[in-house]
C-alpha cells in the first residue's frame, strides 16, 4: 500500500473483532511513532499499551463511554511530556510543540496499523484526569490521545471532505 493509499484509505473504526495483536506488531507501531517529526527533536512522547480489561474499562468512563475502547484488542495511551519541550522551547513548547509531536506519532500510528490491515481511531475526547487516573501517570505526564487498535469489524464509508477551492489561500487570506 503506498502512502497516499493509506492517507485515503484510514478510517475512524469503532467495532472490532475479538482477535489479539501480537507484541511484535504493538511495537512496529510505536516504532513508527517515535519516527514523527518532533521540535528540536526532543520527542516529548511516552505510550502506554494497555491490554488489561480492568484498566480498558477505566478508559471507557475517561472517554465519556466510547465502547470501542474496550473492545480492541489493544489501547495505545499517546502521552506528551510537557517539560521536556519547555527546557528548551517555554511555555510554547509546553503548551504548543509537545501536543504538535505526539500528534505527528499518533498519525503516525493511524498510518502504519492502517496498511498492516489493523483498524484504529483517534480519540480526542476524554477527561485527562481519568484518564492520568486508568494509566497511573505520574504529574509530569498528560494523556493526550487514546488508540483503540484492532482488526476492524465494520469498516465505514469514507466521509465528505471539504474541497481544496475552499480551503486553500495564496499568499494570504
Amino acid at each position: 500500500m503506498d502512502l497516499t493509499e493509506a492517507i485515503k484509505g484510514r478510517r475512524s473504526i469503532r467495532k472490532f473483532k475479538k482477535q489479539d495483536i501480537t507484541d511484535e506488531i504493538v511495537m512496529q507501531l510505536i516504532e513508527a511513532a517515535s519516527f514523527a517529526p518532533s521540535a528540536g527533536n526532543i520527542q516529548p512522547w511516552q505510550f502506554v499499551i494497555v491490554r488489561s480489561p480492568v484498566v480498558k474499562e477505566k478508559l471507557v468512563e475517561a472517554s465519556f463511554d466510547q465502547v470501542q475502547v474496550e473492545q480492541a484488542s489493544v489501547v495505545i495511551v499517546v502521552c506528551a511530556v510537557n517539560e521536556q519541550a519547555a527546557t528548551r522551547y517555554g511555555l510554547r513548547g509546553k503548551t504548543l510543540y509537545c501536543l504538535q509531536d505526539t500528534a505527528a506519532a499518533t498519525q503516525n500510528i493511524l498510518l502504519t496499523a492502517h496498511s498492516m490491515g489493523l483498524g484504529t481511531c483517534w480519540i480526542g475526547a476524554f477527561s485527562e484526569s481519568k484518564a492520568k487516573k486508568a494509566i497511573n501517570a505520574p504529574e509530569s505526564i498528560r494523556p493526550v490521545a487514546l488508540i483503540p487498535v484492532g482488526y476492524p469489524d465494520v469498516i465505514p464509508r469514507q466521509r465528505n471532505r471539504k474541497p481544496l477551492n475552499e480551503i486553500i489561500h495564496y499568499d494570504n487570506f
